[in-house]
């Protein structure tokens, strides 16, 4: 066929406005539900260990869960596939970067000392090493959507699936408005005088429009919003390493003299364990890798090496740094005691730190930086929160609405459900705001640490079936470093850090001004606030149960077949081995952790 006639079979080009408005039409190959169900009920289809015969189910009652039908759901989703590495990378590295790092470590150092600071980041970051390196087995092994709900629902409890896939779309529905009130708290550094509603318009609109582009507009983004925020912490570290060493001006050499004055730890053991949860709140994001390989392009090769990033980012962006903001800054600075919220920028260490070296023009570059972060965490929240509820609709366990993908693979109702969460930041201009942000804070204060515990034991149980089913470890694409053992201790972590914050929840630390006794409405008020999303999962968990009355998943019916990636495995990882045997020492160190 000729070229002109080759141009004649064409079909007519549409209209720029007609392709726009079907992109976001539903492709009509794709179904909510897979084809063994009609209107939810189960025909014909697979057992619950990926065999023949009736699909799972619970009971015989008016209400049942088909888990069958929830696992081939989540793993024939419409989501499209075009997250590269180098999009992997930056989301793992530096994706979730925002106020827990640079304004929340300030809170935290006032209530525990820097080395209370210091011990708590790395607890969490031993505990969440562990934990991302379980998800990143079991997201390499099954890229389907909504991974860590689904893993609970197909390996633990339905139930407990339903309730931290709500539990996780929750945090990211709260976190939503809760940065964008941040970042307009952080231009008043510059103004405080502007009206907030004005920035809160332009962060939502940014950062709806930015998720409209679909994943790939999320991977780039995050991808400059990542590059920014690793250039600004590696700057800070480089010049906090200057400023210890030349001092403050007219005062010298600082060294470690705040570590004697006012002293390492404040406020004892109790001190101590308060910083567990806000140092949670700050590496909260980091398993958004695991959600996202459900949208890579190849995640057996991209997503091991974004999970080996982990290391790098809890080494050098939280203990180095946070070792020079202990260094630089005391615990009873006045500018750490008079933050207003988690919230607020002018209380950030970093800054802090810049400022009382005199340095005119980089405390307003920081607070730059700052903003670029939330930026960044906000964006990460809309992916968040959507990708969860559209997986959790397609399980049906949520409102089948949310499970709407359009022609580009976006899950659009879910997006528009963030964004109207997001409207909650109009709260900023509320003289309450402080109120506002701590109660928005409560909600989603625990939800990481339900969320990488389930991650854990859902990566035990998997392993177990895994065993049982006749498989060794050398079949698997990815094996988590710390193996089954990394796992149990990643548990007992979460689990240690939901007994201490009940502790300092139900006694707290008394106010830090010691002019006035805590009353028992404050005692109250304060447990609420920091246990809050302990109820709420609770809710949600027995909720589903009564209802549906579910069991735990048994190792023997439970599916490890059903999205399971690469089964020509046996002879990828011959060619791996064959290929490591010629690497010399360095590189294989430098791959064990890179």
């Amino acid at each position: 066929m000729s070229s002109y006639e080759d141009y004649r079979a064409r079909p007519p080009r549409q209209p720029p406005l007609r392709r726009l408005i079907d992109s976001f039409r539903r492709d009509p190959n794709r179904r909510l539900l897979p084809d063994n169900t009609i209107d939810g009920v189960p025909h014909r289809g697979g057992g619950g260990d990926g065999g023949g015969g009736m699909p799972t189910r619970e009971h015989q009652g008016a209400h049942y869960f088909d888990l069958r039908a929830a696992t081939l759901s989540t793993a024939n989703t419409g989501l499209a596939r075009e997250l590269k590495g180098r999009h992997l990378q930056m989301i793992a590295i530096g994706g979730s970067i925002g106020t827990g790092l640079f304004v929340a470590s300030g809170k935290s150092l006032s209530i525990g000392g820097p080395a209370s600071l210091l011990l708590a980041y790395g607890f969490i970051g031993v505990m969440l090493y562990c934990t991302v390196q379980a998800l990143g087995e079991l997201a390499v092994t099954f890229p389907v959507a909504g991974s860590f709900s689904a893993y609970s629902t197909r390996f633990l409890d339905p139930a407990w699936g339903f309730a931290m896939g709500w539990n996780y779309a929750l945090q990211w529905l709260i976190v939503l408005p809760l940065e964008i009130i941040a970042a307009s708290i952080t231009v008043g550094y510059w103004d405080n005088s502007m009206n907030r509603a004005i920035f809160v318009t332009i962060f939502l609109f940014t950062i709806v429009t930015i998720n409209l582009f679909g994943v790939k507009g999320y991977g780039e983004a995050e991808f400059i919003f990542a590059i920014v925020k690793i250039t600004a912490v590696i700057g800070f570290i480089l010049l906090g390493i200057v400023i210890n060493i030349g001092g403050f001006p007219n005062d010298g050499y600082i060294g470690g003299r705040y570590w004697s004055h006012p002293g390492a730890f404040h406020n004892g053991f109790k001190g101590l364990c308060s910083v567990f949860v806000t140092a949670a709140f700050a590496f909260s994001g980091t398993e958004l890798v695991g959600l996202a390989a459900a949208e890579a392009v190849n995640p057996r090769k991209s997503l091991p090496t974004a999970i080996k990033q982990v290391f790098w980012r809890i080494t050098l962006f939280y203990i180095v740094a946070l070792t020079l903001i202990g260094l630089l800054v005391p615990y009873d600075h006045s500018h750490l005691l008079g933050a207003e919220s988690m919230a607020d920028a002018s209380a950030s260490p970093f800054v802090i730190a810049i400022e009382s070296a005199g340095i005119d023009v980089l405390p307003g570059v920081m607070n730059s930086v700052i903003l670029v972060a939330v930026l960044s965490v906000g964006n990460s929240a809309v992916f968040g929160s959507s990708r969860t509820l559209a997986a959790l609709a397609d399980q049906r366990q949520a409102p089948r609405i949310l499970g709407y993908v359009d022609r580009r693979g976006r899950p659009l109702v879910a997006i528009i459900l963030a964004a109207l969460v997001g409207l909650l930041g109009f709260l900023a201009d509320l003289e309450q705001q402080s109120d506002v942000l701590n109660w928005l804070l409560a909600v989603s204060g625990l939800s990481s640490i339900f969320t990488w515990g389930s991650i854990c034991l859902a990566h035990i149980r998997f392993r177990r079936a895994w065993a049982a089913k006749g498989h060794s470890v050398g079949q698997l694409a990815f094996r988590a470093q710390g193996g089954v053992v990394g796992s149990w201790v990643g548990l007992a972590f979460n689990i240690l850090v939901l007994i201490a914050q009940f502790w300092t929840a139900a006694w707290p630390i008394k106010m830090s001004d010691g002019k006035k006794p805590e009353t028992s409405r404050d005692v109250a008020q304060a447990f609420f606030l920091q246990y809050m999303c302990v109820p709420i999962v609770g809710a949600f968990y027995m909720g589903h149960k009564i209802w549906f009355r579910t069991r735990i998943v048994r190792i023997e019916d439970m599916d490890i077949d059903t999205g399971r990636r690469d089964f020509n495995l046996p002879i990828l990882l011959a060619l791996e081995v064959d290929e490591k045997k010629s690497w010399p020492l360095w590189k294989k160190l430098y791959k064990f952790f890179c």
